[in-house]
């Protein structure tokens, strides 16, 4: 029987952890995952099935990249269960990183692993917005300056020292600007909403989707907000990752289900691109248009682990081997 070594000319690393940079082709063994994974160019925009997160949850918030990613907060079983919880994704697997200081929902998030932001969400069901804001350093959260406008329910974009606030309960058109320090009020929202999707930078920001399911998108540059191209699906409580002109929104909900929609966005108008594998709302996103990470949510029934990796069109991709 030929081995792989035979037909193809070179060995099957055994690795503890994922390259940092595998190349096309390349072929190994995850020791912990316990699985065997490749690298290959994509054809199309797809999702591939990427490590659990430890606890199901959802109305949570994330930040990062799709090998560097952040979630906190959020509602987890059984019930309506609150947590402070955060775990970090090393692009395989999730692990505990330091806890909230508060437990909370509905919450916004933003930055990168090792220097994020979370702010506004409720501590209490039903929720109630509020206006604290924490920042975290890669092990742990710290109290930031407070919100202007509590607030929960809203979409949240850019880094720890320069964030972007916009929409929520119950203040629906109202915009804040973060300076590592202290909130000040920006340009309010042209159509006010809650369970909006946001990201980009607080100069150049994207926000679109929201509840009631509507398909509004605007963009903002550091002073006001205009509209932008429509979405191809309404929905709510969706996710997103990118830039302004370079985004990718997911997930959600329409007016009758749960969507598994993606969509990408060029800075003038979305287009239609390959569906998620789980329908879900209230899910978090991280990463680029063509890198990016959908985690936790809300299926018809429950709250999910499940975590998703997109990778855009003639982009490298790390996929694993199942059986038949």
């Amino acid at each position: 029987m030929s081995t792989y070594y035979q037909i193809f000319g070179g060995k099957i690393n055994v690795v503890t952890s994922d390259p940092s940079n595998p190349i096309e082709g390349q072929v190994w063994y995850n020791t912990t995952s316990e699985v065997l994974k490749y690298r290959a160019l994509t054809t199309a925009g797809a999702w591939a099935s990427g490590g659990n997160l430890a606890t199901a949850k959802y109305v949570l918030a994330g930040c990062g990249t799709q090998t560097s990613a952040a979630a906190f907060g959020g509602i987890i079983p059984p019930g309506n269960t609150i947590t402070a919880a955060t775990e970090e994704y090393d692009g395989s697997s999730w692990t505990s990183g330091g806890n909230l200081g508060t437990g909370k929902f509905f919450l916004a998030g933003c930055g990168t692993q090792t220097s994020a932001l979370a702010f506004g969400g409720s501590t209490t069901v039903p929720a109630t917005g509020t206006g604290t804001t924490e920042e975290y350093d890669g092990s742990s959260w710290t109290s930031g300056g407070n919100m202007a406008t509590a607030r929960a329910e809203l979409a949240g974009c850019g880094t720890q020292t320069s964030a972007l606030a916009a929409g929520g309960g119950p203040s629906p058109t109202a915009t804040e600007e973060y300076d590592g320090t202290s909130w000040t009020s920006g340009g309010n929202l042209g159509t006010g909403r809650a369970r909006l999707a946001g990201t980009g930078t607080q100069t150049s920001a994207l926000a679109f989707g929201g509840e009631p399911p509507t398909t509004a998108t605007e963009e903002y540059d550091g002073t006001s907000w205009t509209g932008g191209g429509s979405l191809g699906t309404e929905r709510g409580g969706a996710a997103g990752a990118g830039t302004q002109t370079s985004a990718l929104g997911f997930g959600g909900a329409t007016a009758t289900a749960n969507t598994a929609a993606t969509e990408t966005y060029n800075g003038t108008s979305w287009t239609a691109d390959t569906s998620m594998s789980t329908a879900r709302r209230l899910l978090a996103g991280a990463g680029t248009q063509t890198s990016a990470l959908g985690f936790g949510g809300y299926t018809t029934t429950t709250q999910v682990a499940n975590t998703e990796e997109y990778s855009g069109a003639g982009d490298p991709v790390t996929r694993t081997v199942t059986g038949s």
